[in-house]
């Protein structure tokens, strides 16, 4: 459980933060071997020192998606590629930049988009290791707070 102690530390902290703005849940699917846990959340819910580790922006029009995938079995964190877009729909794409970000044993997969109030995106990310390949496909409506 030390694995995910971090991801659930800002899991928590952003859950506490006062929610102007409507925001899912962590959610998790199950890709193959994996337990993908992934988040989208407006960047105006960190504070600034904490953006500025992370390299983000804040923006009460800019989201951040955080991803982390994990052996099923072990729950040991993965190492993997990932590249993915946001598109919203009228069928405006956006390329996800993601940003690896490890902190001890956690590893998480970081990458900011910017939106406008009311949208919807549907998120369609590719995550590799190896020869394996997993598509994690969500959906989205962003709010600005």
């Amino acid at each position: 459980m030390g694995r995910l102690r971090v991801f659930y530390k800002l899991l928590f902290a952003l859950l506490l933060l006062p929610l102007a703005f409507t925001a899912s849940a962590e959610q998790k699917e199950q890709l193959g071997d994996w337990d993908v846990h992934y988040i989208v959340v407006n960047s105006t819910f960190f504070s600034p020192q904490i953006a500025r580790q992370y390299g983000v922006v804040r923006s009460k029009y800019n989201a951040l998606v955080n991803i982390s995938v994990l052996n099923s079995d072990t729950q040991q964190a993965q190492t993997v590629s990932m590249q993915g877009t946001a598109t919203n729909l009228l069928g405006t794409e956006k390329k996800l930049n993601f940003k690896k970000v490890q902190e001890g044993e956690a590893i998480y997969y970081l990458a900011v988009f910017s939106f406008r109030h009311e949208e919807t995106y549907r998120f369609n990310i590719e995550i590799r290791r190896g020869n394996t390949v997993e598509n994690l496909k969500f959906q989205q409506k962003m709010y600005v707070d």
